[in-house]
């Protein structure tokens, strides 16, 4: 949520889910597993694949002492590549056409276009 810039609030809204289930998520502090339904509906307003969620939860427990990088966000300037399977990569990328898109059709529609030779 921090590096989207979103509140639990615009999270909540954006996947039709109380703001009470988005705090159990981030604290995994349910009594009862969340629906898949439910994790699909917050991945993709987090902009992630529907499974993002899912998957993360079904992954084994590891032992690694400082966190991976986040494969669908992409690294700060000056930050070492990080390894990303070919479908972390091809996520991204649609997200990144789906922006591009979004842009143009703003620009398309924008009253500034039309004054443009």
């Amino acid at each position: 949520m921090a590096t989207i810039r979103i509140t639990q609030t615009d999270l909540a809204r954006r996947a039709n889910v109380s703001v009470a289930t988005l705090r159990v998520l981030q604290r995994g502090t349910g009594q009862r597993r969340t629906t898949d339904a439910t994790l699909a509906a917050v991945s993709r307003a987090l902009g992630w694949p529907d499974r993002y969620l899912l998957q993360i939860l079904l992954q084994p427990p590891t032992a690694a002492v400082s966190p991976e990088p986040d494969p669908l966000v992409p690294p700060a300037a000056g930050d070492p590549p990080a390894s990303a399977s070919l479908a972390d990569i091809l996520s991204l990328l649609r997200r990144i056409e789906d922006h591009v898109a979004a842009i143009a059709g703003h620009l398309a529609t924008s009253p500034q276009a039309a004054h443009t030779p």
